[in-house]
């Protein structure tokens, strides 16, 4: 199953807009939301039943039995993240600021400590006539690397589709790092600010290590037209194919706003989206 990312380098840009106009204009049988920490592509996709949910396990989390604890405090003075509290109700561990690193349970003199299995997020698979995989990280949980894995992982294991069009999240963190592993092409969406052209250039960067087919694509081009001549010409002296680019219309939020795509809709955008579609598309499936 051949995989088209889309990515970009910083949030607000468009990416998930563009996403979803990929799917509709692909009659795409199968897609991912890997932006496991602010998931919104099923507000733009229909779904036609309720998904399939699936308890999402990252680092166990420190327990403290009271009737064990013999009130030594080695585990409060131990503990670098400060998740061990001491009050009236005697010694108990804040679940957010549970690293799971395990040492308390490790130097417990009495063994009162013991690790236990949490979960940390939820995800979520839809089975109708296409696959849509997606997950929701529980606030405060780490592991996001590994729910973006098993999010693509559901996908895979459930369609037969030739290709799967990838909602990835902004930035170059955790996440983003494992919805790079194993894409073929990464479309690139970019706006023509200086925040977006830094971020763009960081996201290009990253994305180099996992050799994948590179294409860029430039939102709102018009609110900055000499940016807009700068990313052409970064992309003309990196050999990246520029696939082209979508203007500034407030229609494109009133499509989303109605749970639409921009290709729903005749809109500015919408109609512009249809060139960087057919351009990266030839990119990716010839790839």
């Amino acid at each position: 199953m051949k995989q088209l990312l889309i990515l970009s380098g910083k949030g607000g840009t468009g990416k998930t807009t563009i996403a979803s106009a990929f799917i509709k204009l692909s009659d795409a049988k199968a897609y991912a939301d890997c932006d496991v920490d602010a998931p919104n592509l099923h507000v733009i996709t229909d779904q036609s039943t309720k998904p399939i949910n699936t308890a999402f396990y990252g680092l166990d989390k420190a327990e403290i039995d009271k009737d064990l604890c013999i009130d030594c405090n080695l585990c409060k003075k131990s503990c670098r993240f400060d998740a061990i509290i001491h009050d009236d109700k005697g010694y108990h561990v804040d679940y957010y600021a549970c690293e799971g690193c395990g040492l308390c349970a490790a130097i417990c003199p009495s063994k009162a400590i013991s690790m236990q299995p949490a979960v940390a997020g939820n995800l979520e698979l839809y089975k109708n006539d296409v696959i849509f995989s997606t997950a929701k990280l529980k606030m405060g949980s780490g592991n996001s690397g590994l729910l973006v894995m098993e999010v693509k992982n559901q996908v895979k294991n459930n369609s037969d589709s030739d290709f799967v069009i990838i909602d990835g999240s902004p930035g170059i963190g955790c996440p983003v790092i494992a919805s790079l592993s194993g894409a073929d092409t990464v479309l690139i969406v970019t706006e023509p600010s200086l925040s977006g052209i830094s971020d763009m250039e960081r996201i290009i960067e990253t994305a180099y290590k996992f050799n994948p087919k590179i294409v860029v694509c430039i939102n709102k081009y018009d609110t900055n037209l000499d940016n807009t001549k700068r990313i052409k010409q970064y992309c003309k002296n990196n050999n990246l194919a520029y696939v082209g680019k979508l203007p500034y219309d407030p229609l494109a939020v009133k499509a989303v706003n109605n749970r639409e795509t921009i290709v729903d809709i005749d809109c500015p955008s919408g109609r512009a989206v249809k060139d960087v579609y057919k351009n990266t598309m030839e990119i990716f499936l010839n790839k």
